[in-house]
């Protein structure tokens, strides 16, 4: 039956209905302003107190009433839908009850004064105030809570039974949200923490519901069907270990963020996600200083190049709450740069800023931007970096790579841009592909640049590793082949690699920004190395499946370029600590610029005859530390090794 009416399946359709209409609310409550009146007169009536006789009892109760309607009015009591009632309605309500009674005592007052008669016992306006305000509240409350009970009875048998993991504020405001919330599809059984000895304990309505043994164990028994972890409640290591323990029993997981990181506009159900493993990496929260970024950033104009992409989109977003004059967004990918536009009108209506579809190898364009926008500082984020595809299109990498920097950076000096910072890559460590090599060009252009005399602009160059949900990196792939059924394949069985979300690289690259006097190199800390195998087991289990049972893993070799290792980037050898713990800054050291600028130029002039073989040996003449791997151009390396052998002979 209880089904039947929330369907809808029947001539009253109560659950169906979107709320009581407002000519209905104001005839309940009329009549219940009667209800109230009728009991204070019915209990004064068997008391000594006598009413006053200026007009009859039924003309008092036509006054009062009438009164009373006109401040629902002015207060719009029933305006609101019963069943969302929140306190500003309570506070209508009480205004309105208080209203009414305070406009007719000081009437009543004023008649007394000039005839030495009441017309109202005060007793009588009291009581009834009371009663009233008590009547209508009941009446919403009643409302309110039968089609809670009416909506939860009918879904109830189809939510599923969910424990929220620790007690903390967070945790206390996600039960509020959940039980407060039928439409969600969560049965809050209550809160699992090892941290309180009793079940006495109870938050929301719930039970706290202390773990002795295995967190599992406690589940089962329980019944439970998933558990909502809070973000920053737990730390990397905890979270991992309940997640595994979880999978291992089919016990869904599901991830909220942090209360006060909420999108208000959102209905609760989006805040509340499946558990990813983004959110499973073991790192601790970077931390940076908003207060020196805010100074280096505030009423600046400022140029981000590649700014549609993944890194160039997340430092637009996060520039944006730090009051820039102007950001420029430039990116020749045109959808990119108009879904970023609309969302930037939507969810940061007061930024200024404008979008310019624009390709940076191209000098001439570059410059007219240049004269129309007075920058003050520009990140440079654009670049090809998809390894296999630019091991197959040297050139390109060379155009966007190698001559859009040097584009940038010269336009950067003639128009005394304050600071270039640019965005780099691991890769560039000891390159193994034509990408990685591109990338170290270009930083070694800029580093020696900042040399030359008269340089005002500060030339800042930023490494990091991959970056988890970018586009073409490894997890989106994996996610697509899992939908599909698999198989996921991995280019070997040993490969790892070094993680760092899009929102913690670029923190880094605007703090790293703030650090740099010119010429410096900083690289990132990426923690722990993940291997890539263990990565797709993972994934697959947090799917609810089963590795190489449901989704096979399949093992399709390196591709084109691609390393087995990582370098890894912190290695304190190569580096010097910063006063930040995750940055520290290169001692790779500065060439002389004449050489290089030389070399750079025979590039770029190589790569417009598309001559690729040359373009690649000329690269490996400027990058010496570059050395092919699983690649056509690896061949080079060994004419190279040949002749250095014959050299010596």
């Amino acid at each position: 039956m209880l089904s039947q009416l929330y369907d809808g399946d029947n001539r009253l359709k109560l659950l169906d209905q979107r709320y009581l209409p407002r000519w209905t609310v104001f005839i309940i409550d009329t009549f219940l302003l009667l209800f109230s009146l009728t009991m204070v007169f019915l209990i004064l009536k068997e008391t000594p107190i006598r009413f006053h006789k200026v007009i009859s009892v039924p003309w008092q109760f036509v006054v009062i009433i009438a009164v009373n309607i006109v401040f629902f009015f002015a207060f719009r009591t029933y305006a609101g839908i019963i069943r969302h009632s929140t306190f500003t309605d309570i506070k209508k309500l009480a205004f309105s009850s208080l209203f009414t009674a305070g406009t007719i005592f000081v009437f009543n007052t004023a008649y007394e004064l000039i005839t030495d008669q009441k017309v109202f016992l005060t007793t009588f306006l009291f009581m009834y105030m009371l009663l009233s305000f008590a009547s209508i509240l009941l009446f919403r409350l009643i409302v309110k809570e039968s089609y809670q009970f009416l909506k939860k009875a009918a879904k109830g048998s189809h939510k599923k039974r969910v424990v929220i993991i620790g007690v903390d504020d967070q945790t206390i405001s996600l039960g509020n949200a959940i039980t407060n919330e039928s439409n969600l599809p969560f049965d809050l059984i209550g809160f699992v923490t090892r941290n309180f000895e009793s079940k006495k304990y109870k938050i929301a309505g719930k039970p706290v519901i202390p773990v002795k043994g295995a967190l599992t164990k406690t589940l089962l028994d329980l019944n439970i069907e998933g558990v909502l972890i809070v973000h920053e409640s737990l730390s990397g290591k905890l979270k991992n270990q309940i997640v595994e323990e979880c999978i291992s029993e089919n016990i869904e997981v599901f991830n909220v963020p942090s209360m006060e990181t909420w999108n208000t506009k959102a209905d609760i159900r989006n805040q509340i996600k499946p558990i990813q493993i983004e959110d499973l990496l073991e790192r601790e929260p970077i931390v940076i200083d908003d207060k020196v970024i805010k100074k280096d950033i505030l009423g600046k104009t400022v140029l981000v190049t590649g700014g549609a992409g993944s890194i160039g989109s997340e430092i637009v977003r996060q520039l944006a709450k730090f009051h820039p004059e102007l950001i420029v967004i430039l990116d020749q990918a045109e959808s990119a740069l108009h879904e970023l536009e609309l969302f930037l009108l939507q969810n940061h209506p007061n930024l200024n800023f404008i979008t310019e579809l624009a390709d940076i190898s191209n000098m001439y364009r570059m410059e007219l931007m240049f004269k129309k926008y007075d920058f003050d500082i520009i990140y440079h984020a654009a670049a090809y970096k998809h390894v296999p595809l630019i091991e197959r299109n040297p050139h390109e990498a060379i155009y966007v790579n190698i001559l859009g920097t040097v584009n940038v950076s010269i336009l950067s000096i003639n128009y005394d841009i304050e600071k270039f910072v640019m965005v780099s890559t691991d890769k560039a460590v000891n390159p193994t592909n034509v990408m990685g090599a591109s990338k170290r060009a270009a930083e070694m252009y800029v580093q020696s640049l900042q040399n030359e005399k008269g340089v005002y602009t500060r030339f800042i160059t930023t490494r990091f590793g991959n970056v988890l949900g970018s586009s073409g990196s490894v997890i989106p792939h994996f996610r697509k082949q899992i939908m599909q059924g698999g198989p996921v394949t991995v280019t070997h069985k040993d490969i790892i690699r070094y993680f760092m979300t899009i929102p913690e690289a670029c923190h880094l690259v605007l703090q790293a920004g703030t650090m740099g006097k010119g010429g410096e190199i900083y690289v990132f800390d990426m923690g722990k190395p993940v291997k890539i195998l263990d990565l797709a087991e993972r994934m697959i289990r947090l799917s609810g499946l089963e590795p190489y049972e449901d989704i096979d893993i399949q093992i399709v070799g390196l591709r084109p370029g691609e390393k087995l290792y990582e370098e890894l980037l912190n290695d304190s050898s190569m580096t010097l600590p910063t006063h930040h713990p995750k940055i520290m800054v290169s001692k790779v050291p500065a060439g002389e610029f004449v050489s290089i600028k030389k070399q750079v130029k025979d590039i770029i002039k190589t790569a417009t005859r598309h001559k690729d073989k040359k373009v690649v040996k000329l690269l490996k003449d400027l990058v010496p530390e570059f050395k092919s791997e699983n690649s056509e151009f690896a061949e080079l390396d060994e004419e190279s090794h040949i002749n250095t052998e014959v050299g010596t002979t």
